[in-house]
């Protein structure tokens, strides 16, 4: 892990240019999708007449919401990524407590791959219960130990191939240090080995 000495220097490159200079230098050529900076919510839209590139949006220039939303993607199929929000509806802040069961359990496979894309990166992370109006109590301490769960079991079993190569380009860039360059380098060796391998 990263030493207090390292983590000042950790903090100056966590910036959105980088995260986005990574997840672009992976994916855009192989798979035409590209990280962009949004407003209030996040989205994942397919490429169309107006964009020939399939865009995943995320939040107000979140840090944590970039994360977060490549890990959907990393999780999507490829007919999914053909279909706006990949064909999920979302039910908005405000869930009823069978609503907010089906929004977890969605979400445990993504944001355990979000932990593991965090942990690469050096930062905490925090899982999102995302239901502050909603009219049910949640157990956050039950949902999280669902989400470690499946973090360990990811690292037990492997990672999906792409969440593979971007988590390997992030432990490269910001655990040992490397340039951008060779992190996006190593991240696509990663990525086009296993799929030509």
């Amino acid at each position: 892990m990263i030493n207090e000495v390292n983590l000042n220097h950790v903090q100056d490159r966590w910036t959105l240019a980088d995260i986005t200079a990574l997840f672009d230098g992976i994916f855009a050529e192989h798979y035409q999708t590209r990280l962009i900076r949004g407003d209030d919510e996040p989205l994942y839209r397919p490429a169309d007449s107006e964009t020939s590139y399939h865009q995943i949006i995320f939040a107000r220039g979140y840090y944590a919401s970039a994360l977060h939303e490549i890990s959907h993607w990393c999780i999507a199929g490829e007919k999914r990524r053909q279909l706006e929000d990949y064909g999920y509806w979302y039910s908005p802040d405000g869930r009823n407590a069978e609503q907010q069961a089906a929004f977890e359990s969605a979400e445990v496979a993504p944001q355990a791959l979000e932990y593991l894309f965090t942990q690469a990166c050096g930062r905490h992370f925090h899982v999102s219960v995302d239901n502050l109006g909603g009219d049910t109590d949640v157990d956050r301490e039950a949902f999280q130990q669902r989400v470690m769960v499946r973090a360990a079991r990811y690292q037990d079993e492997g990672l999906p191939l792409r969440a593979k190569a971007f988590c390997h380009a992030l432990n490269v860039y910001y655990q040992q240090g490397q340039k951008l360059e060779t992190a996006i380098a190593q991240g696509l060796d990663r990525l086009l080995c296993t799929r030509l391998c």
